[in-house]
């Protein structure tokens, strides 16, 4: 079944930026039926902590997506990889990465 991509919005500070102190993030609606459906130990607040302060960021082969890692405490300080869309702004998909290494 394919998914449409829309977004719900979530509001994360940004202590550092004075501009704008809210960044709005979205989630597919994947990331919202499947991702935290099948990992429900996976929380939205972990994932934009990742993409506010990550480990390293890449963009995919394809261009349209960008990675993100960072250690994660609630996880047993393993790394989590949080896939967004090209804005960087819409989370689509997350997951322990357990072949990453710094």
């Amino acid at each position: 079944m394919p998914f449409r991509l829309t977004r719900t919005r979530v509001y994360a500070h940004l202590p550092n930026i004075h501009q704008e102190s809210r960044v709005p993030f979205a989630f597919t609606a994947y990331f919202e039926t499947v991702v935290l459906k099948k990992r429900p130990y996976l929380t939205r607040a972990m994932c934009v902590r990742v993409i506010r302060d990550p480990v390293l960021v890449r963009l995919q082969p394809d261009g349209n997506r960008v990675r993100f890692w960072a250690k994660v405490p609630e996880l047993g300080d393993r790394y989590l990889r949080v896939v967004t869309l090209a804005d960087r702004k819409t989370i689509h998909n997350a997951f322990p990465d357990r072949r990453f290494t710094p």
